[in-house]
């Protein structure tokens, strides 16, 4: 869910926005340096971009009342690290605001910490611990993009759940409902959208294999043991 336009009060609003912004600031040096060095990332980055405007735009209706949608930000976590993700998240976020109502500019930095900068990094991580523990690349790749989508939707209940607290249960109470609702829909997403990423990358492997291999994805080892297996 992109908490809508006008939802949160203004001083929660703008407490968002001064978390998110250290962040987009450091993401836009890291994608001017990406782009400077590897010009040929252009394409992907693009591709990446889209992948998260295309998913998150998909809005699913919960049996709850409330809407989910997946992130499509474990993708390019994974193949260009959170802080490019941030500014590519941000850039998705705001034309979703403009463009199709979805979220809001006095909601974009609640939305942009949620989905842009914690599922970013939550999902990153989980793809690391799992690659250093010697996990196939596809189980990271699944696991990676299921805990960016289910991550994000956590921070929201949290934000959702600060903003306005159960008059008789306070913060806690209010947090076990959103999430409640939330959860009902988002856990089969988070799979849904692990399965499809794992999907999107097989094609990689087979389109842009340089790409993954410079962006240290795909291992030498890894590629030519696929190669060997599709023999």
């Amino acid at each position: 869910m992109h908490i809508a336009e006008g939802y949160l009060p203004p001083v929660h609003a703008a407490a968002w926005g001064v978390a998110s912004a250290p962040f987009v600031v450091h993401g836009v040096r890291a994608l001017t340096r990406e782009v400077r060095a590897n010009p040929e990332s252009t394409l992907l980055l693009g591709a990446s971009g889209a992948f998260t405007f295309v998913l998150s735009a998909l809005k699913l209706p919960s049996v709850t009342g409330s809407c989910s949608h997946p992130t499509g930000t474990g993708l390019g976590a994974i193949l260009f690290r959170p802080p490019i993700m941030a500014v590519l998240g941000t850039i998705t976020l705001l034309f979703q605001a403009l463009l199709l109502a979805h979220g809001g500019l006095t909601t974009l930095g609640a939305n942009v910490f949620s989905m842009a900068i914690v599922g970013p990094w939550a999902g990153y991580g989980t793809y690391v611990l799992l690659k250093r523990s010697g996990a196939p690349l596809m189980v990271g790749v699944f696991f990676g993009a299921f805990v960016a989508d289910l991550s994000t939707y956590c921070v929201t209940s949290v934000q959702l759940a600060v903003a306005f607290p159960d008059p008789g249960s306070g913060i806690a109470g209010s947090l076990a409902k959103f999430g409640s609702i939330f959860a009902v829909t988002q856990i089969p997403l988070a799979v849904s959208e692990g399965l499809l990423t794992v999907l999107v990358v097989r094609l990689l492997t087979q389109s842009s294999k340089g790409d993954l291999l410079r962006l240290g994805v795909l291992t030498r080892t890894e590629s030519k043991r696929r190669e060997e297996a599709a023999a």
